[in-house]
């Protein structure tokens, strides 16, 4: 029997530790790709992850990187999260972390930094966490590049996933996510005088329009395909000779992601003499909801012991890791996290008044797993699902 009132007098109890530990998190920035200040992050995790695990963490570098994975032996239970920002260095100095009546605000505050002091919180509360492995990495807002593999393969060997990224601002979980492309069109063209002979360019900033045009025409439904970053030329006087674009594709279904990229790869120049290159493709397969049925279920059961508002799902547009460890068909519920809003946003806040019941909330899903509640699967049988490299 799970006594989650237990969970919630505990994680009340926490409720300064929890907003002073969030200030410190949020204090020590860790931007795209700084490996120095990324290592410092680690460094302040690695510590307080250690502490409450009673286990050291293993400092996976790939590409210069950190991340840190606290593996179980048996892993019933895989809590996951990344602790790196959108935010470059400095943006703490002009943006402070601050907390007014009950809001918390500050560069990564709610994305996702309250999630994993939220995490912590929560394996404190365990009587046992020897079936219970974390792992924090620090590249998922670059598209997890370098740790995808190591997702997945603690995925596979994990019954559970929970992800421990911000709910939405009305603390919903997020039971299904958008599947994401990223593709990136080369054109070029040829140099000429802008002024004096310009019939004898070709203009790859030309080009690069029509290609915009075409690729925002690939949206359909509820599949989004955006031109994003682009770029053309050198020199106002001069035709331009190559250009860049970017797309971002979003879609429900894995038909769709392909239906886009077979239309991607078919692109074709319209102008005479320019050539096109296409690269890029699907990252990342959605996450569907089949998989975090059974466990939206426990956690709404712990909500209503612990006396909550409702607990509800909901699809969410963006993506996240989950989508690896859903797409291979391990059990994930995403959204675990701080109740907030505006992530990547100036105004990112979390409410830190819920930062207690939403650890309580996790703790007890955790919990019911561990005692045999959750969805029973075999991780040595999952991994059909596996999205593209």
């Amino acid at each position: 029997m799970v006594d989650t009132g237990a969970f919630l007098r505990g994680a009340r109890a926490k409720a300064s530790v929890l907003t002073g530990r969030l200030g410190e998190l949020v204090g020590c920035e860790s931007p795209p790709g700084d490996v120095a200040a990324l290592t410092a992050c680690a460094d302040l995790l690695d510590a307080w992850g250690g502490a409450v695990l009673g286990r050291p963490a293993q400092r996976v570098v790939v590409d210069g990187l950190p991340h840190l994975l606290w593996p179980a032996r048996r892993q019933r239970v895989l809590l996951l999260g990344h602790f790196d920002t959108v935010w470059p260095a400095g943006t703490i100095r002009e943006w402070p972390f601050s907390v007014d009546g009950d809001v918390a605000t500050g560069p990564g505050v709610c994305d996702m930094k309250a999630g994993i002091v939220q995490m912590l919180a929560a394996l404190e509360l365990l009587a046992d966490v020897d079936e219970v492995g974390l792992l924090l990495t620090c590249d998922e807002e670059s598209g997890s590049p370098g740790s995808r593999a190591l997702i997945e393969e603690q995925a596979r060997r994990s019954g559970v996933v929970l992800v421990g990224e911000p709910a939405t601002e009305a603390g919903e979980l997020k039971v299904a996510r958008k599947g994401g492309s990223v593709y990136r069109v080369e054109v070029q063209g040829r140099a000429a005088h802008a002024g004096v002979e310009p019939h004898r360019g070709v203009n790859a900033g030309v080009e690069l329009a029509y290609q915009v045009l075409a690729v925002q025409g690939f949206a359909s439904g509820a599949t989004s395909v955006t031109p994003t970053v682009s770029s053309a030329g050198t020199m106002t006087n001069v035709v331009p000779e190559s250009a860049v674009l970017a797309v971002d594709v979003r879609a429900w279904t894995r038909e769709e992601l392909h239906r886009v990229d077979a239309r991607m790869r078919a692109l074709r120049p319209r102008l005479a003499q320019a050539r096109l290159r296409v690269s890029g493709g699907i990252n990342r397969y959605p996450m569907p909801v089949e998989v975090a049925a059974p466990l939206l279920r426990l956690a709404q059961r712990s909500g209503v012991e612990l006396g909550l508002s409702p607990v509800r799902g909901v699809r969410a547009p963006g993506a996240s890791d989950a989508n690896f460890t859903g797409a291979l068909g391990v059990p994930t519920l995403d959204g675990l996290g701080g109740v907030g809003g505006l992530p990547h946003a100036r105004g990112e806040y979390v409410e830190v008044s819920r930062m207690p019941e939403r650890v309580a909330l996790l703790a007890a899903v955790v919990s019911r797993v561990l005692a045999g509640e959750g969805p029973q699967v075999d991780a040595v049988s999952v991994g059909a699902g596996r999205g593209p490299a």
